[in-house]
């Protein structure tokens, strides 16, 4: 059988999902082998570059590494790296004569909401891209004065989440902002609350419990003024219907129309990430192959240890190449997504 027809065949006996990752999967040099397979992908960077006035696909290619990591710098570099990865695969689909699968839903992990958004169809690449870039401008700022912290916890029973929450936030500001894996939380909030749940966490059984190298608060109500400012910039931008289903963060709600879009945006700053809830809904949805679209394989990570019998594949593993028949890949580390 033809490797063409192959791809065709996967697809046609599964339901499947796209998802994409959020800050934390980037790393200098992603996306560069894809603009040398892929015009369309090269075209994607040069659409980003256009938009923010600068050579972002530079900072993403060649780094400095500290520089690519800046929120502000890391959300649209990372954002552009993702859709190159959808081109470039869309192209080669294209060029064997393959059916570009439509998947029942896109899921983003956090930041990755925006570049799920722009391959459902509900916003442009052009203003997704400098949405981001004033996403994390407006994260670096929000919360002024209220020093803010987040950290891992491994090993922590779900089910003592609420009594962590309850005893940290007795020293400030506290909430789980990323439910990443059964057993990997992360939590953000004020400095104090934040060092204190260190200590609480291993108390309730917690294997490791870590301070992230990160100066914000994320998806707690420190970034009330981030969010707050995304709502007016959000405001002048035009959203469409997107034509795939997507999930909220929040609760895993279905989001269909081009208002539960911006909300999404707005909200998701303040509110965490659900991404096990988010992954058993499209699970019981009927999904079985989960498409990890940009640089990196945490959320394949992830996804298998929620879903054990999914169907898991990174477009940036070499194997993908003989999965997708996609004949690039970059060499990515593999770090925990926050």
């Amino acid at each position: 059988m033809g490797r063409g027809r192959n791809a065709g065949t996967i697809y046609a006996m599964s339901q499947i999902a796209f998802v994409f990752p959020g800050q934390g999967s980037q790393f200098v040099g992603m996306g560069r082998a894809l603009t040398e397979s892929s015009h369309a992908a090269a075209a994607v960077f040069q659409t980003a570059d256009d938009a923010l006035g600068e050579p972002i696909s530079r900072l993403a290619w060649e780094g400095p590494e500290e520089d690519l990591n800046r929120t502000e710098n890391s959300q649209p570099a990372l954002l552009a790296a993702s859709i190159a990865y959808l081109a470039a695969v869309r192209e080669r689909w294209a060029a064997l004569g393959v059916d570009m699968p439509a998947p029942a839903f896109a899921a983003g992990h956090s930041m990755g909401q925006y570049t799920a958004l722009v391959a459902a169809g509900a916003l442009d690449l052009a203003d997704a891209v400098r949405l981001v870039r004033t996403r994390g401008t407006l994260m670096q700022t929000s919360g002024a004065g209220r020093e803010g912290r987040m950290a891992a916890l491994i090993g922590l029973d779900d089910a003592k989440l609420p009594e962590l929450v309850a005893q940290a936030s007795v020293f400030g500001i506290f909430g789980v902002a990323n439910r990443n894996s059964p057993g990997q939380v992360v939590v953000s909030g004020e400095r104090a609350a934040v060092e204190a749940a260190l200590g609480i966490a291993k108390t309730l059984g917690a294997k490791r419990a870590l301070e992230l190298p990160v100066s914000v608060a994320a998806h707690s109500p420190l970034m009330a003024e981030a969010a707050e400012g995304m709502a007016k910039v959000l405001a002048g931008i035009t959203f469409r219907n997107p034509h795939t289903p997507l999930l909220a963060n929040a609760d895993a709600a279905l989001i269909t129309t081009a208002d539960a879009c911006r909300a999404e945006l707005v909200n998701h700053l303040t509110t965490g990430v659900d991404w096990v809830g988010a992954v058993q809904t499209m699970h019981a949805k009927g999904v079985t192959t989960f498409i990890e679209v940009g640089p990196g394989r945490v959320l394949t990570g992830l996804i298998k240890r929620i879903v054990s019998d999914a169907v898991t594949i990174a477009l940036d593993d070499p194997a993908a190449a003989d999965r997708l028949n996609v004949p690039f890949a970059d060499a990515a580390s593999v770090d925990s997504d926050v």
